[in-house]
């Protein structure tokens, strides 16, 4: 039975450190640039979690801009609202890790489907992925908001198989984020782990992953062999 291969979007296919180099346009002490765009995704994920376990769901393009606003404020960065709509806007067009298109290329020939899926809206991670030149690679794109939930909500990768039309055992999560790793595996879903820095720790939670690979070419390697 072929797998089919749901790629994570935000931090595994798309850098969102690549916002860094606008920031240090941006910023008056261009020394904060790299701690800022690291703030402002940490922030990101802990609104979308406090909003879905409130039941408060919004967009997450919502929490990336009231993440940005937070962030600005703990650094007293003083950004006008038109920098806060410019690094918006810079954040829908980041590009992609140099090993995603060689890894999907591989994965194509070897007639493996595969999806992103995100907690981004389709559109907007449609338009972000083919900016970056990954949209054509991709068989589909599929949504959390969708059903109004964000990862590592269970209700968002059963929505998954039921898009994709899978056995649990066929569906594989690929993604750098551990909490997205250990959401799916407690989903019943497989799993890897893109461990893209070598320093990167995973939650010790009892729950692993069934791959840890370093990059998308080296996971491209170990499924199709």
């Amino acid at each position: 039975m072929q797998p089919v291969l749901a790629f994570d979007v935000y931090g595994t296919l798309i850098d969102t450190q690549g916002v860094t180099v606008e920031l240090e346009r941006r910023l008056t002490d261009a020394s904060k640039a790299g701690e800022f765009a690291r703030r402002w995704r940490d922030k990101q994920l802990e609104y979308s979690f406090r909003h879905g376990l409130m039941g408060a769901y919004v967009p997450f393009s919502e929490c990336t801009r009231e993440a940005l606003v937070f962030i600005d404020r703990a650094l007293q960065t003083g950004l006008s609202d038109n920098d806060q709509d410019h690094l918006m806007a810079v954040y829908g067009e980041l590009p992609a890790f140099d090993d995603v298109v060689p890894a999907l290329d591989q994965l194509r020939d070897a007639g493996i489907r595969c999806v992103a899926f995100s907690n981004g809206t389709a559109d907007a991670v449609s338009k972000l992925l083919t900016r970056a030149g990954v949209e054509s690679h991709m068989d589909d794109v599929i949504s959390a908001d969708e059903v109004k939930r964000f990862k590592p909500d269970p209700a968002v990768y059963t929505h998954l198989r039921s898009r994709l039309e899978t056995r649990p055992e066929q569906t594989w999560l690929l993604s750098s984020n551990p909490f997205d790793v250990i959401g799916a595996t407690h989903a019943g879903l497989r799993s890897a782990w893109i461990r893209r820095s070598s320093d990167a720790p995973f939650d010790p939670w009892g729950i692993e992953p069934d791959m840890t690979v370093t990059d998308l070419e080296a996971l491209a390697e170990r499924i199709i062999r």
